[in-house]
């Protein structure tokens, strides 16, 4: 007798766990050719505030852990990337992609990973300085994470692009909860089952699915977020996010790139832009 496939269920990934969205609700996804490929959980406000109960728990420890055990953790995800490469090929492609483009996208993500984790133990010493003052004090200045950060992510280029957002703000001891690609989010649920079965401690990474539209407003309005990253290039989201934003004076980083696998979108500065500079006075002796 002929056994029944067994299709995959996309879901959340909020705290370690894979619910679905507590509303319910759902939409489809489909290929080039209007295909149905499958039915996407459609994240709703709850599950937003939800997943951002649980990146600010998780945070401080985040923070707290060593440089070199934040490296560590960013290249086992890469070993696990690298483990499942054929999986995510054959989704791109699914996707739309051709194979070729596919599989340079996936080698390329692996890539990022192990870029910043190399970054994971240096980028306090690009960032931070002695100033000189002219007083007896040390004046240091150190870079430090900015807490928790709402991020979404790219539309196109949909599994490097989130790694390329991503990598940069958790490697520097914040904690994100992502808006996934709307219509090619079959990558960011398989890279959750990735970190789930990582190093990375639950909550760290949080991903949704769903509609920008929707959701764009309770992200940016969200007075326990710290910051907030947009990468597309629609005037008018860009405009409401800087409104919304200002209530808690979020930060706001805007990324209009369209090609995520140019060199110039793997850099320290990717890190510095959610971190924020404190500075210490410290007497000498007299």
């Amino acid at each position: 007798m002929d056994r029944l496939h067994i299709n995959k269920t996309y879901k959340l990934y909020i705290g370690g766990q894979f619910p679905r969205t507590e509303s319910g609700r759902y939409y489809p996804i489909y290929n080039d050719h209007k295909e149905l490929i499958a039915n996407m959980c459609l994240a709703s406000r709850k599950d937003f505030r939800n997943a951002v109960v649980v990146a600010r728990k998780v945070q401080k420890k985040w923070q707290s852990t060593t440089a070199l055990h934040k490296g560590q953790i960013l290249y086992r995800i890469a070993e696990m990337l690298e483990g499942r490469k054929e999986q995510f090929i054959t989704e791109l492609i699914i996707q739309g992609n051709a194979k070729r483009k596919a599989t340079t996208e996936v080698e390329l993500a692996i890539d990022r990973l192990v870029y910043y984790a190399g970054w994971s133990d240096k980028y306090q010493q690009f960032f931070s300085t002695v100033n000189p003052v002219a007083s007896n004090h040390f004046n240091f200045s150190v870079a430090e994470p900015t807490g928790v950060v709402a991020i979404i992510a790219p539309e196109n280029q949909s599994l490097l692009g989130l790694i390329s957002v991503i990598a940069p703000v958790i490697v520097g001891g914040n904690t994100v909860v992502v808006l996934a690609s709307e219509n090619q989010a079959l990558s960011a649920i398989s890279f959750a089952e990735v970190l789930n079965s990582s190093d990375v401690p639950a909550g760290v990474v949080n991903i949704l699915t769903g509609k920008r539209e929707e959701l764009i407003p309770h992200m940016a309005s969200h007075m326990d977020v710290n910051s907030i990253i947009y990468a597309g290039k629609e005037e008018n989201h860009i405009q409401l996010i800087e409104e919304l934003a200002s209530n808690n004076i979020k930060r706001v980083v805007v990324y209009k790139k369209a090609d995520w696998t140019n060199d110039h979108c793997q850099s320290p500065y990717f890190i510095e832009k959610t971190q924020e500079i404190k500075t210490t006075w410290h007497p000498t002796q007299a």
